[in-house]
């Protein structure tokens, strides 16, 4: 595992924001989702691609707040320009569970 310095970690913009969209992304190469999160007032909405289609529905990802970073630059992938990274973490079988926040906080409150 390679150390980083706190200043590496506070480059990180890692937010909280919820999920205010969810749509089938059917020109994925894996099967994904087109998301819409808002992260607040002074960051807005932004949206992404997201491959949590084994363990989550569409309605079940409506309203659950998640950690995102949203200083990655945009990617375009396919049709969709990704304009943030939606966290979670890998289990054995490859699907992937939602990083969330324990408790409810506020749209864009930053992991510190």
């Amino acid at each position: 595992m390679n150390a980083i310095s706190w200043e590496h970690f506070q480059a990180v913009e890692l937010r909280a924001g919820t999920i205010t969209a969810a749509e089938d992304f059917p020109e994925a190469r894996k099967p994904a989702y087109k998301i819409t999160v808002d992260f607040g007032p002074e960051i807005g909405s932004k949206r992404t691609s997201a491959q949590f289609t084994a363990l989550y529905s569409k309605e079940q990802l409506l309203g659950k707040q998640i950690l995102a970073v949203i200083n990655f630059p945009p990617k375009q992938i396919g049709p969709v320009r990704s304009e943030f990274l939606l966290t979670g973490f890998y289990r054995e079988d490859g699907t992937i569970v939602l990083a969330v926040p324990e408790r409810p906080v506020e749209n864009g409150a930053r992991l510190g």
